[in-house]
């Protein structure tokens, strides 16, 4: 089991929302019924709805800090993909600074509508992610396409 910080409170410096973001990576979700059950005994509510299915996904409970815990298979294209994007903006200044920039835009454009907000957040994170190429390579990943 690996736990690692992620989204934007785990990049220095970028605007963040007061959400935490974490990421536990297990060898496999044969393992995931063990792991609930800790994650649920310190307090935090399993979202079943949950529609992204390389995830099993937590919240926090009503009045707690807001927390979003995110359970992935260890080595999987999605826990990567969550670890390269942070590092990408953790070691590139000009990346992180437009990428702060695009979040705002879409804040201003979405205040009303988070399901718009998510979606263009999305379309960002490919947008930083393709200029990560070296990142990628660097972490093994080459056959990564972008």
């Amino acid at each position: 089991m690996r736990i690692d910080p992620i989204g934007s409170t785990a990049v220095e410096g970028l605007d963040a929302k007061p959400v935490v973001d974490i990421q536990i990576s297990i060898a496999s979700f044969a393992q995931f019924q063990a792991c609930r059950e800790r994650i649920e005994a310190a307090g935090f509510l399993f979202r079943e709805g949950n529609p992204d299915l390389t995830k099993r996904y937590f919240r926090e409970l009503p009045g707690a800090r807001r927390t979003h815990i995110h359970v992935r298979e260890a080595g999987s294209f999605a826990e990567q993909a969550a670890l390269l994007f942070r590092d990408y903006l953790r070691s590139n200044p000009d990346a992180c600074r437009r990428y702060a920039a695009g979040k705002h835009r879409l804040m201003a454009l979405f205040k009303e509508d988070r399901p718009a907000y998510v979606e263009g957040k999305g379309a960002d994170n490919l947008g930083a992610a393709a200029g990560s190429k070296q990142l990628v390579a660097d972490a093994g990943l080459a056959t990564w396409a972008m």
